[in-house]
């Protein structure tokens, strides 16, 4: 698995994945809050099966 998930698109990842995770665990979410667990997942492995079935890649090209 190659990376292609990088900078901005990572922290917004994971903030997003948490923040629907903790609403679901602190203030009794909706059960489709659940879906945090992706994006956060995602973002800590810095893989997105999504994107590479697209063809897209957040991460910085090396020179």
């Amino acid at each position: 698995m190659k990376a292609n998930v990088g900078g901005i698109d990572r922290v917004l990842r994971i903030v997003v994945g948490l923040a629907l995770v903790a609403w679901v665990l602190l203030a009794n979410g909706p059960v489709w809050a659940w879906i945090g667990v992706v994006p956060l997942a995602t973002g800590l492995i810095n893989f997105c099966p999504l994107y590479s079935i697209l063809g897209i890649s957040s991460c910085k090209t090396k020179p």
